[in-house]
C-alpha cells in the first residue's frame, strides 16, 4: 500500500505577482524550487494564508535570487500580491518509506522570499 506525504514546502512566501492573462501556474524563483526539491511541471498547493483559498496547480521556474512568487491565470484571482502563502508538494510512498522520509522545508526571508 502507498500514501500520500508532504515532500516539499515552502513556507510563509509573499506573492510577488498576480498574472491574470497568462495561460496558468505559478512561477517560483528557481533557486526557491532547488532549494524544496521542486521540479518545473510538478503539481503544488498553494495556502493563502491571508484569505484561506487553497487551489493546485503547476510550477513554472521564475528567475533565480529575485523571490518571485507569481499565481498566473485563473489562479490570480485567489491571491493579492503580498499574500503570505504556503506552497506545499507531495508524494506517494510505501509505508515503511514515509516513515523515515524526510521532506525538503524551506523557510526564506518572510520580506523577501529570498533564501536566508
Amino acid at each position: 500500500m502507498q500514501i500520500q506525504v508532504v515532500k516539499s514546502k515552502i513556507h510563509r512566501v509573499k506573492c510577488t505577482g498576480a498574472e491574470l492573462n497568462y495561460i496558468g501556474s505559478i512561477t517560483i524563483d528557481e533557486d526557491l524550487m532547488e532549494a524544496a526539491n521542486i521540479i518545473q511541471g510538478e503539481k503544488v498547493q498553494i495556502v493563502n494564508n491571508d484569505n484561506g483559498e487553497r487551489l493546485e496547480t503547476y510550477v513554472i521556474p521564475g528567475p533565480r535570487n529575485t523571490g518571485e512568487i507569481t499565481l498566473n491565470g485563473a489562479a490570480a484571482r485567489k491571491v493579492s500580491v503580498g499574500d503570505t502563502l504556503i506552497l506545499i508538494t507531495y508524494a506517494f510512498m510505501d509505508i515503511e518509506e514515509a516513515k523515515v522520509f524526510k521532506p525538503s522545508l524551506v523557510f526564506p526571508d518572510e520580506m523577501t522570499n529570498l533564501l536566508k
